[in-house]
Parts: C-alpha cells; structure tokens; sequence
C-alpha cells in the first residue's frame, strides 16, 4: 500500500484535475436524479393496498386523489370552478353536484346522505381524480395549476398536496442543510484541531465524495426526499474520522521522516487505509442492514449512505492528501496549538474509579431501556409540518367544515349484484366515524333511476371488472379509531365480495405501521449481528465484540428513551434508522480505543496500564470525532421546519455526544472488569501476556 501512496503522492496534481474534472458529470447526475416525496410509495409492492392502487391505475386510468373545499360561492361559481380544474393537466375527473344532476335542479332531489357529502351552510365540497399516482411530477404539477387558477375561497386537501408542499419546502432547505453543516463542522475542527485553515480542505475532499455519490444515484433511478436530504449531511458526519485520521497519522510519520513530506504522506495513506477500511466496514454493515427492511425507504438511504462511505474512503486517501501537499504552505502558515489538554489526567481518573461508572451503568440501563420501548412515535407525515403550508391550511379546513379528514376508496367486483351492494354499502355506512359511503348503488335515491344516473359518473366509478366507492372518515390518519375502522370496512367487504380491496392513505398507512414494527426487530438483530461477527474477526475475540456493541447499545438506549421522559413523539423511522447508523457509526470510538487496549496489553503491560494509556492517547480522537458529527447534524435539526429530517438529525447529534460520553467512561470500566475474559476468549492474547511475563522475568 505504500507504493500506491507514492504514486497517490506523485501524481497529487493530477488527481486533483481529474477529481474536479469528475465533478461535471457527478453534478448532472444530481440534477438528473428523480427525487420521491411520497413515504408511502416505499411499502411492499405485494400487500393489498398496494395492488389495490394499481388496480386503480391500470383500469381506472386514476392515481391520486384529492377533496377540494370551496367556500362562499354560489352554484354557478362552484361549476366554473369545476370546469377549470377539469381542464388541469393530469386531472383525471372531477365529482360534484353538477355531475349527478343538471344544476338547474334542486340540490333537494338528491338522496339526504350526498346533499350532506357535497354541501354544508359555507361550503361545497367536490372529489378530484388524477391520472397518475401521488407523488408523480404530472399530479404535483396539476396541484400547483389548480392552486393558482383557483382563488383564496379554494382548498385543496389530499396526501398529493401535502406532498407538493414538502417538495417545495424540501427543496428549498436541502442547500441550508449542507450550509449549516459545513460551517459548524468547520468551526468545530478549526478550535479543536492545530490549523485553522485545514478543515476547509477536509471539506473540500469530502464535499467532493458527496458530490460524487449524490451524481452515482442516477444510476439508481430515483431516490426519496428524506436521503437527499440527510445524505449530504450523514456522510459528512461519519467520514470525517477518516479525514482526521490521515491528518494525525501524516504529522506521525513527518516525525519520523523529518523534511520528507512526501514520503511522510505516501506512509500516512498506507496507514490510513489499512485503519479506516476496517472502521469503513462498520459503518457500511450498519447501512447496508438497512436494506433489509420490508419498507424500502431502509433500502434507498442504505444503498445511498453505503456507496457514500466507500467515496469517503477514496476520497481520504486520494483527494485530500493531495491537497494537503499542494497547499502546505499555507497550512503551515495557520497552525495553532491544539485546545485540548493532556488527557492522561482524566484517563487515571476514570480507570481508578471505573467501579462507579459501572454503578452508574447498571443503574441507568433499566430507566434507558425502559424509556427505549415505551417510546412513542408517529405515522401521520402532515401532522408536524408547518400549519402554515396550504395542504394542513385545506385539511383542517376539510375536517372544520364537513368533520372529514382520511379518504378510503374500496374496489368491489363489478358484477357484484345491486342488492349485495346496497347492503354492503349500507353497513359501510353504519361503522362508526364513516362520513358517507360513495358507489353508483349509492346515487339510486328515490328520485334518481339507475338508467338516469350520467355517464361521467358511471365512468368515474366502474371500469372493466372493478367498481369503486369512496368511503370518507371523520378520524384523522394513523389514529388507533381509523385504524379500527379500516379493519371493520375490510371485514364488511369481505363478507360481500371476497376479492374486494381497502386502499388510500389510511389503510397504507395501517400497513406500514404493522410492517415496520417488524422490520424493527430485523433490523436492529442484522445490524447487532454484523457489527459483531465484523469486530470479532478484526480482534480475533469473542469477548470484545460483546463489550463493544453493549456499549454502544447502552448509548443508543439513552438516546431512543430520552423522548419517552421528555413527552416527545418521534418519527416512526426513527426508531429502525437511529439504532442502525449509531451503532454503524460511533461504534468506531470503541474500536479505536480497544485497538490501543490489546496492543498495550499484549506488550505485558498491566489491565489498568494498558486501559489508562488506551484511554488518554484516545480521548481526544474521541471527542473531535463525536463533535464533528454532532456539528454536521445539529444545526440542521434545529433548523428544518420538516420534522422527519429534524428529529432524525436531532438524535443523531445527541446519539453522537451520548456514544462520546459512554466509550470515554464506560468502556474503559468494562475493561477493567472484564480484562481476564477478554484475555481468554482473544486468540493469541494468552500467549503474548505469558511470553511478555518471560521476558520481563529474564530482564528483571
């Protein structure tokens, strides 16, 4: 590996052409990359609710849907409003009075039950259909359309305009993100390294990694808000350790090849990629467990956050050694001393105490677990976004104005007889929180005949081998009541037509709170499993892995119960992504102190030697890392009005300093306790304490 440092080192201006070369095509791809805003896209394509919506695509030739609440017009108002949205790109069909009846007729020949779905005292209400699904770019492009040709006295409630909204307002906070994290991670590095000006070309090198991995995901198709969104952000934090790494090991090897910067280098990435290929595995395992979720949005940041990784990596031995050297001087010119203190101090302290940490260790494990599964999180993606947004403005109008929030469609076989659906119908209506059950044996009041029920309506709700009813809730989103009653409408349908299907936001979302509750569990025992078959190989030991991963298990405990005791609901993603990345991530500070442990007690030294000059040689490594991570991911959690991307980034901040805080105080207290089966369940370790222990008898 040092004759490819040599030629990294050589050839040092080159790379940094061809890296900023590399850029062009990595920046189209990222402008090229689809992005998806829509959550629910990423559950099993094999449930019924998802077969159920391309059913509704493939025959119906109809993908989203939408209410729109039109409030102080009168009837002829309301029907230009309607031909207007018609005449949208992407709107499929639109529902009103006006399709059932000419509207030169009283509103009073129809049925009690529609006169209530389309009119209150204030407001009418009419259904939209789009031809494409939710988050497709032509539904998003005919929501804006239909929000600017209608006027304030609109309101255009649907899970496509909520995911309209998180588009724009994603889209114009992402660059912020990567702002914030740069210039906090900077000042960060800045006060805790020895230059001032050398954080910048950290983040010059790694800014290109991200660069490149952001443009590779064209590759991929598309990606989802949320990784655009963290990616940038999340790569920086975990790969910055590799950046300080090279840094620390070239000021090692300048000492022992002084007046060889070159060659000093040309050892430095040597030793850098030995070391940080073995930390990189890690964190690409913690990632790639991801992609063992049922729900793929797991899948879309792992694969995303893996490859970001692996051009951290190559990005650190590559790119930055070279700028390193083309910029010496002026690295030379901005040197400082270093803040941090000698740790030898706290490291005596803390390995002489170690049975209080332990104390405290037993004693906060039963609160964090505790606090870890009762925590509670949410399903419902509008409920935390700024009320301000014109989507939550219309869905709380919709549910003030006609007591509606979640909309069902149920798809029935067409032959299903008249009697049979009516009576279906009829119990749809009678289960508690149902609004209004909406078929074609519905429009058959007393005064409408079936033969006089318009074409546009029967076309609107009967295709092929399928009819559609829109069945709507009084009961918001992912709460336990719609829950309850998607089950109840599933059992209804069922009872009358057994291939019938539920689909919509509600019963989508009901699935994806019972599949990821179990990829959860997968997750989390995949990423546990990895992470330790991955340090037991490195260490040779049983023994070790065990130690290293309680610890870091410790941490993400704390940090996943601490919302339990503040009263704080997190996103339901966070609980499967935090575990995953924390442990992937920070595990790396355990992994850099007992590597120094073994080292220093296979020389024969002492357990607490060895844990003391582990302890004060790793502390500041430590803590540079751990705030560096926090600095990439704090600020942009306090900044984002997106909760998803705040509460993530807000955890992995807290997770960081929490990993800090436990591998300073209670790894090296395991040690101490459980040095003796370390040493017997590491292979090689026996033996090298015996021939340590000989040799120290033949010179004493």
């Amino acid at each position: 590996m040092v004759k490819i440092g040599k030629k990294i080192v050589k050839y040092r201006v080159v790379i940094l052409i061809l890296g900023f070369l590399l850029l062009i095509p990595s920046a189209l791809g990222y402008f090229k990359t689809r992005v998806n805003y829509d959550i629910l896209y990423y559950l099993p394509d094999n449930i019924e609710t998802m077969k159920g919506q391309d059913i509704l695509m493939k025959d119906f030739g109809k993908g989203a849907f939408a209410m729109e609440v039109v409030e102080g017009m009168n009837t002829k108002e309301v029907s230009d409003v309607k031909k207007k949205i018609e005449g949208v790109d992407g709107v499929a069909e639109v529902i009103w009075y006006d399709s059932l009846a000419d509207t030169s007729l009283p509103i009073n020949m129809l049925p009690d039950k529609l006169k209530e779905v389309f009119n209150t005292d204030n407001a009418t209400l009419m259904a939209i259909f789009f031809d494409d699904t939710t988050s497709a770019d032509s539904t998003m492009d005919a929501i804006t359309e239909i929000r600017q040709i209608t006027n304030k006295q609109c309101y255009l409630s649907s899970m496509s305009a909520v995911v309209t909204d998180i588009k724009a307002l994603s889209e114009k906070e992402t660059p912020v993100y990567v702002l914030i994290a740069v210039i906090l991670t900077c000042i960060v590095l800045s006060i805790f390294m020895d230059c001032w000006i050398l954080p910048v070309f950290f983040m010059l090198s790694i800014g290109m990694a991200i660069i490149y991995n952001m443009g590779s995901n064209y590759f991929l198709g598309e990606i989802s808000y949320i990784t655009k969104a963290l990616s940038a952000v999340l790569q920086l934090g975990v790969t910055m350790d590799y950046s300080i790494f090279l840094w620390h090991s070239y000021q090692e090897n300048q000492q022992r090849f002084p007046g060889e910067k070159e060659r000093a280098m040309a050892h430095a990435i040597s030793n850098t990629f030995s070391s940080v290929v073995g930390s990189s595995i890690t964190t690409v395992a913690g990632f790639i467990a991801l992609c063992f979720m049922s729900f793929t949005l797991g899948k879309d940041l792992g694969i995303v956050m893996a490859k970001g990784v692996v051009f951290g990596v190559l990005s650190c031995v590559t790119i930055l050694p070279s700028f390193i050297l083309v910029f010496d001087k002026a690295i030379q010119k901005t040197t400082h001393r270093s803040v941090m203190p000698s740790m030898e101090k706290p490291a005596r302290f803390i390995t002489k105490h170690f049975k209080i940490f332990v104390a405290a260790f037993l004693i906060i494990l039963f609160p964090a677990l505790w606090g870890y599964s009762h925590a509670q999180v949410y399903y419902n993606l509008d409920a935390t976004l700024p009320k301000t947004l014109d989507s939550i403005k219309a869905n709380d109008k919709l549910s003030q104005e006609f007591d509606m929030n979640a909309t069902h469609m149920v798809l029935a076989d067409a032959s299903l007889s008249s009697k049979d659906a009516k009576a279906m119908l009829a119990e749809m209506q009678d289960v508690k929180g149902v609004k209004f059950a909406l078929g074609l044996d519905s429009l058959l009041g007393s005064a409408i005949p079936r033969d006089m029920i318009p074409g546009e309506v029967t076309e609107a709700l009967q295709k092929g081998d399928w009819q559609l009813i829109l069945v709507q809730s009084e009961y918001k989103v992912a709460t336990d009541q719609v829950n309850k009653q998607c089950t109840e409408l599933n059992k209804i349908i069922k009872k009358y037509d057994s291939s019938a299907m539920l689909i919509g936001e509600a019963p989508c979302t009901k699935d994806l709170i019972t599949i990821t509750d179990k990829d959860f569990k997968v997750v989390s025992a995949i990423s546990i499993i990895a992470i330790f078959l991955i340090i037991a190989i490195v260490f040779k030991s049983f023994a070790l892995p065990v130690i290293l991963v309680s610890v870091i298990e410790f941490a993400i405990f704390i940090n996943l119960g601490i919302p339990f005791y503040t009263g704080v609901k997190m996103p339901f993603i966070a609980s499967i992504v935090i575990g995953t990345i924390q442990l992937g991530a920070t595990v790396d500070y355990a992994i850099l102190m007992t590597t120094r442990y073994k080292k220093e007690r296979g020389k024969g030294k002492s357990k607490q030697e060895s844990i003391q000059i582990a302890l004060s040689t790793s502390i500041s490594s430590v803590i540079v890392s751990a705030l560096g991570f926090f600095a990439a991911t704090f600020g942009v959690g306090l900044y984002s009005d997106i909760d998803m991307i705040s509460a993530l980034c807000t955890l992995m901040a807290r997770g960081a300093i929490i990993s800090m805080v436990t591998v300073i105080f209670i790894l090296p207290s395991m040690l101490m306790v459980f040095d003796k089966v370390i040493c017997a369940t590491t292979m090689g370790m026996k033996l090298k304490l015996k021939h340590a222990a000989l040799q120290a008898n033949a010179n004493s």
